[in-house]
Formats: structure tokens, sequence, C-alpha cells
């Protein structure tokens, strides 16, 4: 697997990374979620350039031009509810694409300590021959992508798979990419050190999906 970490290189994607782990900036809601879609969208575009162009002429009201447009038929699937941000800023980009929604969670069976993945809801459109972006805004250990990747198998076979993720634990890095095959490209915003004994990435940001929406209640 290829691993694009940007934040390798400086730009201003560092900025909203800094701004969403920032615990005084994240009592905005509104803002962190519009922080996690720009930085989806800053991904967008960087994963464009890997993908395949065509020449294709458009008519102008004075004569034709030639554009290289993309030419791949895109899957966007986003792990909810998490997701959904990351989610919007990719469709802001890839605004033809086709869409696939999945739940996904931590299921703690015995102790808060270990758990197990949980799948219940799957909305997916045909993936044969087709590129698959799937999307989950926190890579911790990784099992959450791996999961939801058997859970879309049914659905076809893609030709290629980008996996998308803002802040990710090097744990959780290496499992995918052990995981996947070889030419699956993962896009990262940040990778960070490690996960603390609970599977939380360190610094990490904490929950993505109650800062983006509120708390929830555990069950």
């Amino acid at each position: 697997m290829t691993v694009h970490n940007l934040s390798e290189t400086p730009s201003i994607l560092n900025t909203f990374i800094s701004e969403i782990r920032d615990k005084s900036i994240q009592k905005d809601a509104m803002r962190f979620r519009r922080n996690i879609e720009r930085i989806g969208e800053i991904i967008g575009y960087e994963m464009s350039k890997s993908l395949n162009f065509e020449d294709t002429i458009t008519k102008t009201p004075l004569g034709e031009s030639t554009s290289k447009l993309l030419k791949e038929d895109i899957v966007l699937c986003s792990i909810l509810r998490a997701g959904i941000p990351l989610h919007n800023g990719l469709l802001n980009y890839f605004d033809t694409a086709e869409n696939a929604f999945i739940s996904a969670y931590r299921h703690h069976k015995h102790n808060p300590e270990s758990f197990e993945i949980i799948v219940e809801y799957l909305a997916c459109p045909n993936l044969e021959g087709k590129t698959l972006i799937l999307a989950d805004p926190m890579l911790a250990t990784g099992q959450s992508m791996v999961a939801t990747f058997e859970a879309l198998k049914p659905f076809g076979n893609p030709k290629s798979v980008h996996l998308v993720s803002v802040v990710g634990a090097q744990e959780g890095v290496d499992f995918v990419a052990n995981t996947f095959k070889t030419d699956t490209h993962l896009w990262i915003a940040a990778i960070d050190e490690k996960l603390n004994d609970k599977g939380y990435i360190l610094p990490g940001l904490g929950d993505a999906g109650d800062l983006a929406f509120g708390q929830k209640l555990q069950q």
C-alpha cells in the first residue's frame, strides 16, 4: 500500500489540522465540521492528481477548448456518523461520484479496553470496475476500515481503492498497509505516534463524531 502523508509537506492544510486538535476551537462544532470538510477537499484535490484523465472538447460561445477531464467512475463510501463532514468535503470535488454509507462502531463486549467492530447499516451501489474511495476521519486501530471494506465485497470488485483519513495512529496505518493490496493508496492528513490503552489516538483530537454532532449515549 502507498501511504500519502500530506502533512509532511507544509501547507495551509496544517492550519485546519491544528484547529481540529485545539480543544478551545473544538467548542465550535460548526467550525470543527467545516475544517474536516476543508481537509476532505484538500485530500480530494491531491488524490485527483493520481487518477486517470482524458482529453475532452468543450464548446464555448466562441469556439472549442480541449481539457484533460477526470475519467473515473467513483464511488465514495463513508463510515457514519463521524465520516459525514469528510464525505461532504470529498463530494465537493468529486461531485459526480456515486455514494455509499455504512455504520461501523466499537462494541465493548466485556471491558472498555477490548472491542469488536459492529457493522449494522449499509447502502451501496455496484462497485464492479469502479474507483472506491473509502473515508473514515480517524484511523486508530484500522479495524473499522478493514471491517467496512469486507462488508462492501458483495457489491463488486473495484478496480482501485483509495483510503482517506484525517488523523491516524502509526499502528493503524501499519495494520491497513499489511491488510490491503499493495496497489491500494492511503491519503491521510496527519499520522500520530501511538494509541492509548483504550485504542484512541495520541495526541489525536478526541471523538470526531461527538465533536461534530454532539455527545452520544454509550451503549
